[in-house]
């Protein structure tokens, strides 16, 4: 299996007003990107708050998506549950919808052992013929995938990649281990990007690029096209911008930022709550001239 995408792709926000969907800022949004020379977008994953979104929601979120993407590079839609049942009915939602593969989490809260991350992931990939990408991110699930376990599921009717947000160097090396042409390595942090790429991953699946969609690709770009030194500066440059996107937890910043861009509204769901940090990241978005 090839890849779903090499390059960037973006965990899409979810805009907001009045506690309802932001439908034609939804649609504006994903029209930016592609013009912007995004290769991949993402929706309903971490970053567009489906942790509050019903599934009728997130349905229309998705399906807005892929019929104004019309094809032009893929679409991905999160399907992760701590629900094993929920995440196969999100996966087929995703398929019967037309999505190009599925992002899936770690279970969380509930928790599993490794054997029981091994036997969720198998019973997703069992029931729906879509590419998937595994997620890991301790941080929020309070679990962590070790490289043993995702060894095994390498490969396993289409699951073809790793989204990884552990942001363990360690763990990542080990992680290179096991990347091949039929299984992809992604980076799930933006700082941590071009490290990743060094170790041969294929990409990353980024926060960031909703709101410096051309700036991510030129960095990416750069390092698959050879000139290595031109990635790493520009990695060096924006993190200053990435910490102040995760200064309070994801996506309250980079929503504060995308309306301080004019791109949509700031509102998140509850428990999420609105951003206190709005000066820091005038101040960044001011220093790489946004502002």
């Amino acid at each position: 299996m090839a890849y779903i995408f090499q390059g960037v792709g973006t965990a899409l926000i979810t805009p907001m007003i009045d506690d309802c969907i932001d439908y034609i800022s939804l649609e504006k949004l994903v029209k930016t990107q592609i013009i912007s020379g995004i290769d991949c977008l993402i929706a309903n994953g971490t970053t567009g708050e489906p942790s509050t979104i019903s599934d009728e929601e997130k349905i229309k979120i998705a399906s807005i998506v892929i019929e104004v993407v019309d094809k032009k590079i893929p679409v991905i839609v999160g399907a992760g549950s701590n629900s094993t049942a929920h995440a196969i009915k999100l996966a087929k939602d995703a398929n019967y919808i037309g999505a190009d593969g599925i992002l899936c989490v770690t279970p969380y809260y509930n928790k599993c052992t490794q054997q029981g991350l091994v036997e969720h992931f198998k019973a997703i990939a069992d029931q729906v013929d879509l590419p998937m990408i595994m997620y890991n991110v301790p941080s929020r699930t309070g679990l962590n995938m070790l490289p043993e376990t995702v060894a095994k599921l390498a490969g396993y009717k289409g699951i073809c990649a790793i989204k990884e947000a552990s942001g363990n160097i360690s763990q990542i090396m080990e992680l290179a281990t096991i990347s091949r042409d039929d299984f992809n390595l992604y980076s799930g942090d933006d700082g941590l990007t071009y490290p990743i790429l060094t170790l041969g991953g294929a990409g990353v699946i980024s926060v960031a690029s909703n709101i410096i969609p051309q700036y991510m690709c030129e960095m990416v770009d750069s390092y698959f096209t050879g000139n290595i030194k031109k990635s790493r500066d520009m990695q060096l440059k924006i993190l200053p911008l990435i910490k102040a996107l995760f200064f309070e937890v994801n996506p309250i910043p980079v929503k504060c930022a995308a309306k301080l861009l004019g791109i949509c509204g700031d509102e998140v769901r509850l428990p999420l709550t609105k951003c206190t940090c709005e000066n820091l990241l005038k101040k960044e978005l001011m220093n790489i001239g946004l502002l």
